[in-house]
């Protein structure tokens, strides 16, 4: 899951992603507002942890725009202020959670597993590899934020390499996948051609990566 951190002090910033990255996470880090809205424009969270006092603005414009935005993603904010009126606040702003720094890392890590398995509760089922995120329930596929239109085959094909990520799949099973016809599955070069669009349509060529003599895999950090 990509979970975007928001913070201007660039130790504590680098310090909370390795602690989340420990957990398994793939974090991105915005060290001030401008860089968070542009990393926000580009890509999909499944949640962003957000500093309220940033250097060059103010978290708080930054999470209403995040809403007026008609962005859904969970915010967790992170903030010193710790008056009842401030948390207030942020809650009525759009924030899911909120946390006074100084804060300990074990609870800061049980929200946000608490806010993530909420959020997978109600929201379609996502898969997210670099910029690339499948929607498996509406069957979408977005590079960052630009939707891609993929046809039937190609969808399916690009979901089964995003669900095993790291995995060699062989031309034999993509095309037993996609297509129960025995005489197509062992004579076909259809999973060639539409990796190939794929790709085109993904406009990466290395994000499928090809295995010589074998098939095609994804990996995680692609």
């Amino acid at each position: 899951m990509n979970i975007l951190i928001v913070e201007d002090y660039v130790i504590v910033a680098k310090q909370l992603a390795k602690f989340l990255k420990a957990e398994g996470y793939h974090c991105d880090v915005a060290f001030g507002y401008k860089e968070a809205q542009q990393l926000i424009d580009e890509n999909h969270y499944a949640l962003i942890l957000l500093d309220w006092n940033l250097g060059d603005g103010d978290g708080l414009i930054l999470l209403k725009e995040i809403r007026d935005m008609g962005i859904q993603t969970p915010v967790f904010m992170l903030s010193a202020n710790s008056e009842v009126d401030d948390r207030v606040a942020v809650l009525d702003s759009g924030a899911d959670d909120y946390l006074c720094k100084p804060y300990s890392t074990v609870e800061l890590l049980a929200r946000v597993r608490a806010l993530l398995r909420r959020e997978n509760s109600i929201k379609k089922t996502e898969i997210t590899i670099g910029n690339v995120t499948l929607l498996e329930s509406n069957r979408e596929v977005f590079v960052g934020k630009e939707k891609i239109e993929l046809t039937t085959a190609e969808f399916d094909l690009l979901e089964l390499m995003m669900k095993n990520p790291n995995q060699v799949l062989t031309r034999y099973q993509l095309s037993e996948h996609i297509n129960k016809s025995n005489y197509s599955v062992k004579h076909s070069n259809l999973v060639d051609v539409h990796v190939k669009n794929i790709r085109k349509k993904l406009q990466n060529k290395e994000f499928i990566k090809s295995i010589r003599g074998v098939g095609y895999k994804i990996g995680k950090s692609s």
